[in-house]
């Protein structure tokens, strides 16, 4: 059995905008305590050694810059680019088609944009992975989940949703080979597009283990997020 890794890393960013400014990178290519935040999401999966291959998918224009950032950190070889997609799924799926895998290994798809992912939580995901064939990261909800309808007027709450039912999901999220092939080839031929490799796979029927995930795992999405990131990482430190 392999493990292959899946970073999707085509996105513009176009919500880390700070005041009237936006970044002048992509914002898996801002520098967090002196590196790439990229770099700090492929170097945690490259010194486990149960990944064989990480798989980084991103734009066309991107594909020098990704070049020098593997030349100048290594990443024990084990990194190759492929050519993203216009959405998250096209990247996967483009990333899919070039990994050469048998049935019974496993592929862990991580946001680029989620540099704080720790060797403990990989090692969870892939033993559940191991054990029921879908598996993702995830938190219980902290706050009261409402169900909302929306209206011309604003949003209405038509119901409260039990905490206990409810996981905020992170990634890796990762899959047998055959179980993320089937519900991708499915997905594409009838044109659905999901909002995470969970969702497409739950649309194909099979059923999806939550592994618990940290509140650490933060996804950087605004400037806010890249201070707390560098916060954290100073605790670690």
């Amino acid at each position: 059995m392999r493990v292959f890794v899946i970073l999707p890393a085509a996105g513009l960013g176009t919500r880390m905008v700070s005041g009237h400014t936006a970044p002048k990178a992509p914002k898996q290519f801002l520098v967090l305590q002196g590196l790439p935040i990229l770099a700090h999401s492929l170097r945690a999966f490259a010194v486990s050694p149960r990944v064989s291959s990480i798989y980084v998918a991103v734009r066309k224009t991107e594909t020098g810059r990704m070049q020098s950032l593997i030349a100048e950190h290594g990443f024990g070889g084990k990194v190759r680019i492929v050519e993203g997609g216009l959405s998250r799924q096209e990247s996967v799926s483009n990333a899919l088609k070039a990994i050469h895998a048998a049935e019974d290994d496993i592929i862990l798809v991580h946001d680029a944009v989620r540099p704080l992912i720790d060797t403990a939580t990989i090692e969870r995901t892939i033993d559940a992975v191991e054990r029921f064939g879908a598996a993702i990261v995830g938190l219980p909800a902290m706050d009261t989940i409402k169900q909302v309808e929306r209206t011309a007027a604003g949003a209405i709450i038509t119901a409260t949703i039990p905490r206990e039912y409810v996981v905020q999901a992170q990634t890796p999220q990762g899959f047998r080979w055959p179980v993320l092939q089937k519900a991708f080839a499915e997905a594409e031929a009838d044109g659905f597009v999901g909002t995470d490799e969970a969702s497409v796979v739950e649309r194909s029927g099979a059923q999806v283990a939550v592994v618990l995930g940290s509140p650490e795992n933060l996804k950087i999405t605004q400037p806010g997020d890249l201070k707390l990131a560098e916060f954290y990482l100073r605790q670690r430190a």
